[in-house]
C-alpha cells in the first residue's frame, strides 16, 4: 500500500508551513517533519486513524496531531491524504469536504 498526496492537502502543509515560518523556520520544518511522520506509519496501519464522523465513511479516516486533523482515504491499493486542517475549524462551513475532493 502507498501513500498519496491530493493538491489540497500538499498546500494545507504548505500553508501550515508558512504560518509557523513567520515566527521560525526550525519550528516550521520540524512541525511538517512530525506531521509526515505520523503519515509514514499509515501502510503498516491504514486503520489506525478514527473514522471521520461528518463524512458518514468508514473508508474516511484521520490522525490527530496537536490541533491539526490529517484526513485520509483508505484505499485497496493506497492510502490518499485529503487534507491537514486545524481542529478548531468547523467542517460544515467547508462548500467542499475534504472526502468530497476525489
Amino acid at each position: 500500500m502507498k501513500i498519496e498526496w491530493t493538491e489540497p492537502a500538499i498546500s494545507d502543509l504548505q500553508h501550515i508551513r508558512d504560518y509557523i515560518e513567520k515566527d521560525s523556520e526550525y519550528y516550521a520544518v520540524r512541525f511538517v517533519s512530525k506531521i509526515i511522520g505520523r503519515i509514514d506509519v499509515l501502510p503498516d496501519f491504514p486503520e489506525m486513524g478514527r473514522i471521520v464522523t461528518e463524512a458518514d465513511d468508514k473508508s474516511i479516516r484521520e490522525l490527530i496531531y496537536q490541533k491539526y486533523r490529517i484526513m485520509y482515504r483508505v484505499e485497496k491499493e493506497r492510502i490518499l491524504i485529503l487534507a491537514i486542517i486545524h481542529g478548531g475549524r468547523d467542517l460544515s462551513t467547508i462548500q467542499t469536504k475534504p472526502w468530497e475532493i476525489i
